[in-house]
């Protein structure tokens, strides 16, 4: 098949996905009856509530009515049903990578592995995809945990990935095998269910042969898919739009393979078949037969069609981004330049156009999340990884360029092939000129692709990386009530908070570095490491802010700073020691809930010294304070990524409106505090984004 008849199928191919993700919907009532919370979380899904999806998946996790596997798997789902693809990878990565120890999570890594394969498949990913159906199947025939459909669809994945990467005797033994799970399938379903999927993987197996250009193995596929077609017809509860529908595209299928083996009759009778279908008449339909137009070179029929073509993408609700423009419209351009339509080909080129300038624009947006993987305080290793970013950007914007002048060569192509016969083959030549230029442009799109993608696995690798030098556990200490979270508005930012026992001396710090991302991050990093080092030397919190200012202050030349208050208090007799280092004065509150007094406590903040914040000028000494005693008395330190979170009228929270939130409501217990917190803010940002950092601590000696 040539590169201008495959948009459809990977449309198709997409299609698929979603309609597997269907025929697992259908049946997850069953596979789920056993347990009320994953019933729960199923009910909310079925309506496309997704927010209550997260928030049950959230609190059930919580109270450990499902494992961190299985709420990682429902995420992913979340994620998935919302095109937010990226996102669903991850989750099901972490599914894959979890210790599985019950029934559930066995359920959950099985369905994981199967969207994920599908995922890297759909996006061309044969070697990732392998990596994840190969272990899987093999666990599965391990432990005996599976149907017969988990089994087949996977095996079906595999058998894809080996043939387009050239490994067609292992991917024949792959369908083979895959064959043998559909029938059982089927065999033990009184429904039309069984037959319906193994249709799904069988017209999914001939498109793959399809593609990789093997016409004659195609049709034994094809002509398999037709038949169970049938038998789907013979089941009592059989859908004939859904019959119709398949009868189309089978139909286009073997019109496209017949004409690769240059059968023309066969390949005319099989399209005649497929204009006997209602989904013929369809936009989807219509623009699923272009696949064969092109390829028989009825290029006046096939842009006749093509003019159905913002329908169906209205229909499906796609944008118009790279892969469109190099899926649809660039097909839609060469069908109208080939029947000598020139004002239509003017037109679409210049819609074209246009939809290139808002697709530039849209990748330069998503460019400016790309940032290069933290390796600690490697600062050398994070300034390779911006110039590698820098790179990629100045290929991609080559590709670009490359790609608008393919645009205008065609346009000046097909004005001058109307005006004179005479400019013909100088035009001819442009077009070949610009042709080349268009593969270039493609491949040099692929290679950034891959790089961004790249780029954005190490981010997430560099998140994990940041969020482990932070604590994730506050100490088990009697009298003790400790609680901090951190937000970041980048993948990766420069908040940080700390904590560390020593005997009964708990050291803490919140910190607040300038700047947000990879420079923030570093430092952010270097600070974590000074604090906990001094902090378990068991010195004051002056000193520490002092010694930590000398460090910082030394070859800085971006002239960074970091805003802290660090405090040393004895769990014994309550006494806090602390420093101030240009940072948020915390709010002192006592409105927990105490079985002995319900009487209300007036909240404020701290009175602290003005001390400069770290890293900004060397020799400073650092002043401490201390407080006699804090039992009873709890704080809250946070960072002002709290107090100027903005709406989308850019107005703050504000320090009034923290200071009321915790005068007129109690909690019981310092994460109480954080979570309600945090609730507020997100509800004050109704749907803003986010503008800075957010870390929280609270802290309570009884």
């Amino acid at each position: 098949m040539s590169r201008l008849t495959r948009p459809i199928y990977h449309v198709l191919l997409i299609a698929l996905v979603v309609v597997f993700a269907a025929c697992e919907q259908t049946t997850r009532t069953a596979e789920y009856k056993a347990g009320h919370a994953d019933s729960l979380i199923f009910e909310a899904g079925s309506v496309k509530d997704y927010a209550r999806m997260l928030t049950l998946v959230d609190s059930l996790e919580q109270n450990g009515s499902i494992s961190t596997i299985g709420a990682n798997r429902w995420r992913g789902v979340v994620a998935y049903r919302q095109g937010q693809y990226r996102a669903a990878e991850a989750y099901y990565k972490r599914v894959l990578d979890g210790h599985i120890q019950t029934s559930e999570d066995s359920l959950a890594y099985v369905k994981s592995a199967r969207r994920l394969s599908e995922l890297l498949l759909v996006k061309g990913d044969y070697e990732g995809s392998l990596r994840i159906a190969m272990p899987a199947v093999k666990k599965l025939q391990e432990t005996g945990y599976g149907s017969d459909i988990d089994f087949a669809i996977l095996i079906n994945n595999i058998g894809c990935c080996q043939l387009h990467l050239g490994h067609e005797q292992q991917a024949r033994e792959s369908f083979a095998t895959a064959r043998e799970h559909y029938v059982n399938r089927w065999s033990t379903d009184s429904t039309s269910r069984g037959f319906q999927e193994a249709v799904l993987g069988t017209v999914y197996t001939s498109m793959t042969y399809i593609k990789t250009r093997h016409f004659d193995e195609s049709i034994y596929w094809i002509d398999r898919a037709e038949m169970l077609l049938g038998k789907y017809c013979e089941m009592p509860d059989a859908r004939i739009e859904y019959f119709d529908e398949y009868q189309g595209r089978i139909q286009i299928m073997r019109a496209v393979a017949m004409q690769g083996l240059n059968q023309k009759e066969e390949a005319i009778k099989a399209y005649k078949a497929f204009l006997n279908t209602e989904f013929s008449k369809t936009s989807a339909g219509m623009i699923n037969a272009t696949d064969y137009l092109m390829a028989a070179g009825r290029y006046t029929e096939a842009a006749d069609n093509f003019r159905f073509l913002d329908k169906m993408l209205n229909e499906v609700g796609m944008t118009a981004t790279l892969d469109n423009i190099q899926l649809y419209m660039l097909p839609k351009l060469r069908a109208n330049a080939q029947a000598l339509r020139k004002d239509s080909a003017v037109a679409i080129g210049l819609k074209l156009c246009n939809a290139l300038d808002s697709a530039i624009v849209k990748r330069k947006n998503d460019d400016t999340a790309e940032l290069a993987i933290i390796y600690e305080t490697q600062q050398k290793e994070a300034q390779i990884a911006l110039q590698q970013a820098d790179l990629a950007r100045q290929r991609l914007y080559g590709s670009l360029t490359a790609l608008a002048l393919v645009v205008v060569f065609f346009l000046i192509f097909i004005y001058f092939r109307h005006r004179s016969s005479l400019r013909l083959k100088h035009a001819h030549q442009r077009l070949e000129e610009a042709h080349e230029k268009l593969q270039m442009a493609y491949d040099q799109l692929e290679e950034t692709t891959a790089a961004k993608e790249r780029i954005e696995s190490e981010l997430r690798i560099a998140r994990d990386i940041q969020m482990s030098m932070v604590p994730q556990q506050a100490p088990a200490r009697e009298g003790l009530d400790l609680d901090a979270t951190m937000t970041t508005a980048k993948e990766v930012g420069g908040d940080l908070y700390g904590y560390l026992l020593e005997g009964d001396l708990l050291y803490f710090c919140v910190g607040d570095v300038s700047g947000k991302g990879v420079p923030a991050s570093l430092f952010m990093a270097q600070a974590t490491r000074l604090f906990r080092t001094m902090a378990s030397q068991r010195m004051m919190p002056a000193e520490i802010a002092t010694r930590m200012n000398a460090a910082l202050t030394e070859n800085n030349d971006q002239g960074m700073f970091v805003t802290m208050f660090m405090g040393l208090v004895d769990l014994n007799t309550g006494k806090l020691q602390f420093c101030n280092a240009g940072h948020n004065p915390p709010v002192i509150t006592q409105n927990f809930v105490h079985k002995d007094d319900n009487k209300a406590h007036p909240v404020r903040f701290m009175d602290v010294k003005a001390n400069a914040p770290i890293g900004l000028w060397p020799d400073l000494e650092f002043e401490g304070e201390e407080i006699e005693s804090i039992k009873g008395y709890p704080m809250v330190i946070y960072t002002d990524g709290l107090t100027e979170a903005e709406n989308r009228q850019q107005e703050q929270f504000g320090e009034d409106r923290l200071i009321k939130i915790l005068s007129t409501n109690e909690f019981e217990c310092g994460k109480a505090v954080n979570q309600f917190l945090l609730e507020e803010v997100e509800k004050f940002r109704d749907g803003a984004e986010v503008n800075d950092d957010l870390t929280l601590l609270c802290l309570r000696v009884n």
